[in-house]
């Protein structure tokens, strides 16, 4: 698979996370259908993408409910501002991951965050 092909679904489930919850970077990677190694391919993909996709980068945290963005980054500072403004508790660069993990239903991933395909309905 291409590079470039990897990265547009990388993009595509990371556009799906909902504000208020978050997502680790191999949880991303599985759903885009790299789970081996893809977690690190993740974090270039998301770092590169095009700024008018307006990615919500800040909800991709890696597996321990940590942020990958080194302390001493302005995006450290950044992210934290982020997630807090979506009423997501930060502490010392943590969060709780039981409580913010986005868990998407099979709709959703289909549809999009907060859809439900009723077959009843058109358009």
């Amino acid at each position: 698979m291409a590079t470039g092909d990897s990265y547009r679904k990388i993009w595509e489930q990371a556009a799906l996370i909902p504000e208020g919850q978050v997502a680790s970077y191999g949880q991303i990677a599985k759903l885009a259908g790299l789970p081996r190694r893809g977690a690190r391919m993740v974090g270039r993909a998301v770092g590169t993408a095009p700024r008018e996709m307006e990615l919500p980068w800040h909800r991709i945290v890696n597996a321990q409910g940590k942020i990958a963005i080194p302390r001493s980054r302005a995006g450290f500072k950044r992210q934290v501002e982020l997630l807090e403004a979506e009423g997501i508790e930060v502490y010392d660069g943590q969060l709780d991951m039981d409580k913010y993990r986005w868990d998407p239903t099979l709709d959703e991933l289909v549809w999009g965050p907060g859809m439900l395909h009723d077959p009843r309905q058109q358009g």
